[in-house]
């Protein structure tokens, strides 16, 4: 039996919300699943502690897996046409913070969210078998949470969808017979001119340079490539 795996993740959810660029007041979300939102819904799922030594090094092995997404259009009752993924912008305030010196803000934190609204992806990730039979078995039970970048974005269905030997026995899982070109993807790619963009999106470590370890949150370039289809159209 080869060294290699294939794992097969069905995202499927009201809300999603994959960021990589948020700044301060304003956390938009990508039009895909982001691989340091992948590696941190395993790393939940293992019950990894935020910052901690063993996080680190398994964050390493993580690392080594390949990711591909595959946006997979909704079927719409009684349409040919499936229906539109949106995204949400929510207005949130958050009262009783606190300001860096630790004094209590009598002032609300106001901050812009964007959702993913009936998105829906197919994630397959590649690597070595060892490393992804640990992350199938945390997957199935779970340790802490899982959830899609953010902890109000609950699955509506197991996440888990099998241990594969190829690549096409994964597809199949997700998309059944249809071919894998009709769906938009986004694929990692190894060599730069293969790919369409590269996003940091890479973790190293979740930590957050405090209580939970002396290491912050950091996170490494990662080269992908974008192949649209005739799935999700986003307004």
């Amino acid at each position: 039996m080869s060294d290699t795996a294939y794992v097969a993740l069905l995202l499927d959810g009201p809300l999603q919300s994959w960021g990589f660029a948020s700044r301060f007041q304003r956390r938009t979300t990508a039009l895909h699943p982001t691989k340091s939102g992948i590696v941190g819904l395993i790393a939940a799922a293992m019950g990894l502690a935020k910052g901690s030594v063993e996080e680190r090094a398994m964050l390493q092995q993580l690392a080594t897996l390949r990711m591909s997404s595959i946006a997979i259009p909704r079927e719409a009752p009684g349409s040919d046409e499936p229906p539109p993924v949106t995204r949400l912008d929510d207005y949130h305030t958050v009262l009783n913070t606190r300001r860096a010196s630790g004094v209590p803000s009598k002032d609300a934190v106001v901050t812009h969210r964007q959702y993913l609204l009936d998105a829906r992806f197919g994630i397959i990730l590649t690597g070595d078998r060892l490393v992804l039979e640990r992350a199938a078995t945390a997957l199935q039970n779970p340790i802490w949470g899982v959830w899609f970048g953010r902890k109000s974005c609950i699955p509506a269905e197991p996440i888990f969808r099998g241990l594969f030997n190829t690549e096409l026995e994964a597809q199949r899982e997700l998309i059944a017979n249809k071919s894998v070109d009709d769906f938009t993807t986004v694929t990692e790619v190894t060599e730069f001119a293969e790919g369409t963009d590269s996003i940091s999106d890479q973790p190293l470590s979740f930590g957050d340079g405090s209580s939970s370890g002396p290491i912050g949150r950091r996170f490494a370039v990662r080269r992908i490539a974008l192949k649209p289809g005739h799935a999700t159209v986003v307004s």
